[in-house]
């Protein structure tokens, strides 16, 4: 926590690139931090959303995007929480006949939420890359939406109560779902204590007996589409309250300078290779791909990314006007 200031309550995840700023080795002028933690973060979105609980929140990009089409009073800075890529991250049952992306036209495919981020890049990915009409297929969902007022598309289906998407998939009812938290790794609503198992991301990258994955080559496609787009998509943002940019102008430079801060202190470690942690090696991982810099924060850094989730969003029915990029971020 620094001292004296602006006071603020912030709810982001513990994270190598975060940790500085919240052991308080970065200090962020004139504000002072106060961070909840909220374990799994997903849970923290929702509170966000339904509750303008925090000053402060990272949060789902896609969230965001239907969040403020609801109206909701929240605004973003160019600080991109959690990245990774996705074409590992829909597997198919076996059984199911599905062996090209074209194959899943017309079936039943396991999703948490229809807006949950990693569903809408794979859709995307999908529809832009392999010419997929996502219409024609059904979209089996298990969760609420954090947005409570978003109506959900007609090929949207969600589960009967007790039931999972999870069971689905293991019965025969789902022909293909996307595995780990977003996806048949999980049962039950996002709070707190959630508890995740199963079909992880990691898992998707070999057959077993419950699933193949639909790319079983997932990190060349995903190199290859990173170098012909320059898209590396979002997994989290950092949320303001709009009222409180409004009272205290000042808290969005502050904020953005102490978490760029807190960054360098992380990509230091990269570089040294002292970046022991289980997610600073799955950044150095990425940094095979994307660069030196595997977490870039700043709207020009990030807008073929932005552009594409932006177009996914229409696409997918989850926005109905496609905002620009530029205003979705407060001016730093």
């Amino acid at each position: 926590m620094s001292e004296g200031g602006v006071e603020l309550s912030v709810a982001v995840s513990t994270a190598p690139h975060t940790r500085a700023l919240k052991e308080g080795a970065v200090a962020p002028q004139g504000l002072r931090l106060n961070f909840v933690e909220v374990v799994p973060m997903v849970a923290a979105y929702r509170r966000m959303i339904r509750d303008l609980e925090f000053d402060v929140c990272g949060l789902a990009p896609v969230t965001y995007l239907a969040a403020r089409e609801a109206g909701l009073p929240i605004t973003a800075l160019p600080i991109f929480l959690a990245r990774r890529f996705h074409h590992g991250d829909i597997v198919c049952r076996p059984g199911s006949g599905i062996r090209t992306p074209e194959d899943l036209e017309g079936r039943r495919i396991g999703v948490r939420a229809y807006t949950v981020s990693t569903g809408v890049w794979l859709r995307g990915i999908l529809e832009s890359e392999y010419g997929v009409d996502l219409d024609s297929i059904t979209w089996v969902v298990d969760d609420e939406e954090h947005v409570s007022s978003f109506a959900l598309p007609s090929n949207v289906e969600k589960t009967a109560p007790g039931d999972s998407i999870a069971d689905q998939f293991a019965n025969g009812k789902i022909d293909a779902g996307l595995t780990g938290p977003a996806g048949i790794g999980r049962k039950g609503a996002a709070k707190e204590g959630w508890s995740v198992s199963g079909a992880s991301f990691e898992d998707a990258r070999a057959a077993s007996d419950r699933f193949y994955p639909l790319f079983p080559d997932a990190e060349s496609v995903e190199t290859d589409w990173y170098r012909r787009t320059h898209i590396y998509p979002i997994h989290a943002l950092l949320a303001v309250k709009s009222s409180v940019v409004a009272a205290h102008p000042e808290v969005a430079a502050s904020l953005l300078d102490a978490f760029v801060q807190a960054k360098g202190v992380f990509l230091t470690e990269l570089a040294s290779g002292s970046a022991s942690t289980a997610k600073g090696r799955e950044y150095s991982a990425l940094q095979a791909i994307v660069g030196p810099d595997p977490l870039p924060y700043g709207i020009e850094e990030n807008r073929a990314s932005l552009e594409a989730l932006c177009d996914f969003a229409v696409s997918q029915h989850i926005v109905q006007r496609r905002p620009t990029v530029d205003e979705l971020f407060v001016n730093t």
